[in-house]
């Protein structure tokens, strides 16, 4: 079974934080040969107690409405005014998710490209059967205001994408759609954890804060390993000291690499924290 998935030019494990995988350094190199890839990217000991640079953000917690703050009640009930949240099927998504995909991309300070109509139409056909899909509707005209999609799989959820349209935010989409969505996985199918992914590295973002701060989700600490191409590790090695210089500049290809050279950062503290 061939658990990793080529993504950016990395290799990554296409499995759940909390499965361990086969990390014999002879197969990854391999690996990393055959796809041509620059680097492999996996973790271990998923959600220790000891704090770490790297870390997954889950909740675990079945929670109700009236465990949440004052605050968040009360944008929780007033987005359920002006939204309703339900889960779809792909047609759905392909016909009206483009839209909201573009005026969310337009927000973010990233390195990555968007996909066009017909690359966003083909990656959400590509998709398998493992993937669940949720709308938020205005309730005024129907229209689709944001989406998630997420991988259901070895008794967790991981909310792989969600995007939101600006021009609703004001209205509270996020706190609607993370209700339902946490409500119905924690508490109606009882699955272990949901899983929001890892820390950001390559763009910035305040999702993360939002989620513990607003939904009590919490960071699973783990320890991050790489293995690079051998070609590429002596190119790491040699730009890394200059990795604060790479992450400041406006141009593109130099920010990618300062992106890596981040990661090699949380890598190489992750190795001194043990």
């Amino acid at each position: 079974m061939n658990i990793w998935k080529k993504y950016n030019g990395a290799l990554i494990p296409e499995v759940p934080p909390h499965l361990k995988i086969n990390t014999d350094l002879v197969l990854i190199k391999e690996k990393i040969f055959q796809e041509r890839a620059y680097f492999a990217r996996w973790i271990s000991d998923f959600d220790k107690n000891k704090p770490s640079n790297f870390w997954y953000l889950i909740n675990d917690k079945a929670l109700k409405l009236e465990d949440y703050s004052v605050n968040t009640r009360s944008k929780i009930r007033r987005g359920f005014k002006s939204f309703e949240v339900k889960m779809i099927n792909k047609k759905i998504l392909i016909e009206s998710g483009f839209n909201v995909y573009e005026a969310a991309f337009k927000r973010y300070k990233t390195i990555n490209n968007p996909m066009s109509r017909d690359q966003f139409i083909h990656f959400i056909n590509s998709l398998e059967k493992s993937w669940e899909f949720w709308g938020v509707f205005d309730k005024k005209n129907n229209v689709l205001v944001a989406y998630s999609q997420n991988k259901v799989v070895n008794n967790q959820c991981y909310y792989s994408t969600i995007k939101f349209h600006v021009d609703y935010l004001k209205k509270y989409p996020s706190y609607v759609l993370y209700y339902t969505m946490n409500n119905y996985y924690l508490n109606k199918l009882n699955l272990s954890y949901v899983n929001e992914g890892t820390r950001s590295i390559l763009h910035e973002t305040n999702v993360q804060s939002f989620l513990i701060d607003k939904f009590r989700f919490r960071k699973a600490y783990c320890k991050l390993h790489i293995e690079y191409h051998p070609l590429i590790k002596p190119v790491i090695y040699l730009l890394y000291p200059l990795r604060t210089l790479f992450s400041k500049s406006r141009i593109k290809l130099i920010k990618k690499i300062g992106v890596v050279l981040k990661q090699e950062e949380y890598h190489l503290k992750n190795n001194n924290i043990g």
